[in-house]
């Protein structure tokens, strides 16, 4: 086990920030937190990297118990901040050359390490630029370069892909993907659900400073209340019929988006067939009309409620 973090308890006046907090990450994984704005994300990571300080519970990282002087366990860590934390006055290179300097002392292994992470970033024709002659995402892979220069064994990625550009973003991704084939154990936050379904191999849901669930994708999937979602769009509908398809057997729930009806069974089978019916028995004429199976999103709305965060 990488890491295990038993019952962490971090308090602010009469806030709990984390309120007896569990993760345990695998050696080689990608791990994915995932929670709402707010839910207690950086600072478990900040609590789990020694960064602050927790009220109770226990910490261990490569099987040893983490305190701030754990040096030998923290030069194998590699920390990707979500905002872009990078020396404005330096160029890309230097940067680089600096935050790989805080781990490796040796110039030559230090000069090697620097032209790998370059080349890895695909930043090696701007490694003479300044940071603010880069584009937002060229600036996101040099702050991802900083972060792993050294070869850790463990990284944390807090949100390498906000406010990106597609081409970028893909980039990103692939280079995570790159990073995990290498070795590297990968704990990756986001709020790109789509992410973390392609990426991880596990993944804990949080809120409110508690892990509400834990597992791969396809078993998050299987716990929640969904089990199929029809969208159909109606021919010009004189009415909202939203009561009316509630009536239809297994339907949970039944929501409205852009003219189109978005509705949740409790199971998956016939549901099809019966939407048809109703459709044929209340004289409707469809236009858009299909099915999808519940999604990482389904499950973390479930989970988190659906209001807005702030």
């Amino acid at each position: 086990m990488v890491i295990k973090a038993e019952n962490i308890v971090k308090k602010y006046k009469e806030l709990n920030a984390l309120d007896h907090f569990n993760m345990e990450v695998k050696e080689g994984e990608i791990l994915g937190l995932l929670g709402p704005n707010g839910c207690g994300k950086t600072t478990a990571i900040n609590c789990i990297l020694s960064l602050l300080k927790f009220d109770e519970g226990d910490i261990q990282i490569f099987g040893q118990k983490m305190t701030p002087t754990s040096y030998n366990i923290k030069k194998q860590i590699g920390l990707v901040p979500q905002e872009v934390a990078v020396f404005e006055n330096l160029t890309v290179e230097e940067n680089i050359d600096y935050f790989c300097g805080l781990y490796i002392e040796d110039k030559n292994i230090r000069r090697e390490y620097v032209k790998e992470v370059i080349d890895f970033v695909g930043l090696t024709e701007y490694k003479k630029f300044y940071p603010k002659k880069l584009s937002g995402g060229l600036k996101r892979r040099l702050n991802i370069a900083c972060g792993i220069s050294h070869k850790p064994k463990l990284i944390f990625l807090d949100e390498p892909t906000v406010a990106v550009d597609a081409q970028s973003r893909n980039f990103i991704l692939e280079g995570i993907k790159r990073l995990n084939k290498e070795g590297s154990t990968i704990i990756y936050t986001t709020h790109y659900l789509e992410e973390a379904e392609m990426l991880c191999d596990r993944i804990i849901i949080m809120d409110r400073g508690k892990s509400l669930v834990t597992g791969t994708v396809e078993e998050l999937k299987s716990i929640t209340s969904t089990r199929e979602k029809i969208i159909a769009g109606f021919e010009n509908p004189e009415e909202d019929i939203s009561d009316k398809i509630k009536s239809i057997p297994h339907v949970l729930d039944v929501g409205k988006a852009h003219g189109e009806y978005i509705i949740n069974f409790e199971n998956g089978t016939n549901n099809l067939s019966n939407l048809l019916d109703f459709i044929k028995d209340n004289d409707l004429t469809y236009t858009k009309l299909y099915s999808q199976l519940p999604s990482l999103n389904d499950v973390f709305l479930e989970l988190t409620g659906k209001e807005l965060r702030e």
